[in-house]
């Protein structure tokens, strides 16, 4: 099933779900915010909430996408109480990086070769990043993005700030869950994930990283709700002036990582602080696939696309830099 949020012409939400190319209303339902309160309330899968309060109006989803009726599929009403989040060097790449990523290591075992820091947490993902049930594998790299103040909806431009070197995009994962009233994380779904970022800033020095990651974010437009594929394969690519000057597919699912999802959700929720009652998280798995890996520099206009079939709709979103800052951000004292 995925799900959908749409904001009706009295500026009200909606939420839309399908199971096909049909799909319609929930009725009765104001967000699904409220439908995974709902759901938790009653102890029961979101799926069967669904089918209880039953379809209402079809709606042609790519129309209103088109309209920018389509809103992110999941907000909450305090924005402040949404938090962006990920981890990173997740992902084995394409079969021709991850040879030569083993390569490497073998290499570097041998005492060959000195291996970074980012290598070396790859490494230890891929050596204890998939435990056995009931264990706790090895943490990985985790950032912090920042709040639903800083989640733009599909279509919506991604704004890199007016100091920021780089604007490019992340084609991810992320999964969505709401805290429950006794700090248990319940996970609504999976949504396609821009996980827009500053490669330039990161790239000087990796203790940047959180700097080049304090930047919008973009998901949807719909949730899978149910099991993630194991495989998981989609296509990234890049338009300017409407032709498409890079594309690449991207793999992910757990049989093309080097973490189990369990791994690295427990390395999120094992902070108290990620379990506050009411709150949602929007967390984002990591990518093997970037076009400024492959030499591009993007530009104010440009749109990137993210697509994978077991998500339906593509997520769209044109890039846009912020005027230049005039100078400091003072600080007035009190």
């Amino acid at each position: 099933m995925l799900i959908s949020q749409i904001i009706r012409p009295d500026g009200s939400l909606a939420v839309v779900a399908r199971d096909g190319s049909e799909a319609a209303i929930v009725k009765g339902a104001a967000s699904t915010y409220a439908l995974a309160q709902e759901a938790i309330a009653a102890g029961r899968p979101l799926a069967a909430v669904i089918a209880a309060h039953g379809l209402g109006e079809a709606v042609d989803l790519t129309r209103l996408l088109d309209e920018g009726r389509v809103t992110l599929p999941v907000s909450h009403p305090d924005p402040a109480h949404l938090h962006l989040t990920g981890t990173g060097l997740t992902h084995l790449g394409s079969a021709s990086a991850r040879d030569a990523m083993h390569a490497k290591l073998a290499s570097a075992s041998s005492g060959g070769e000195t291996l970074t820091d980012s290598m070396k947490m790859f490494r230890m993902g891929l050596e204890g990043g998939k435990p056995d049930a009931g264990a706790v594998g090895v943490q990985p790299e985790w950032f912090y993005k920042g709040n639903g103040h800083t989640a733009v909806a599909p279509g919506a431009p991604l704004v890199a700030p007016g100091f920021a070197e780089d604007g490019g995009e992340e084609p991810e994962v992320a999964g969505i869950y709401l805290i429950g009233p006794q700090g248990t994380p319940f996970r609504i779904g999976w949504a396609l994930a821009n996980e827009f970022s500053d490669h330039v800033t990161e790239r000087v020095n990796y203790l940047w990283l959180a700097h080049s990651k304090l930047r919008p974010a973009s998901f949807g437009p719909e949730i899978l709700v149910g099991d993630l594929p194991a495989d998981l394969r989609g296509t990234s690519r890049l338009r300017r002036g409407g032709q498409v000057i890079w594309e690449k597919p991207f793999l992910s699912g757990e049989a093309n990582m080097s973490h189990s999802l369990a791994n690295l959700e427990h390395h999120h929720f094992k902070y108290g602080l990620f379990r506050q009652p009411g709150d949602l998280h929007l967390h984002m798995f990591g990518t093997a696939t970037l076009s400024f890996a492959d030499g591009i520099r993007t530009q104010p206009g440009d749109v990137f696309e993210i697509e994978a079939a077991a998500f339906g709709l593509p997520l769209k979103n044109p890039l846009a830099f912020a005027p230049k800052d005039a100078g400091p951000t003072a600080v007035c004292p009190l």
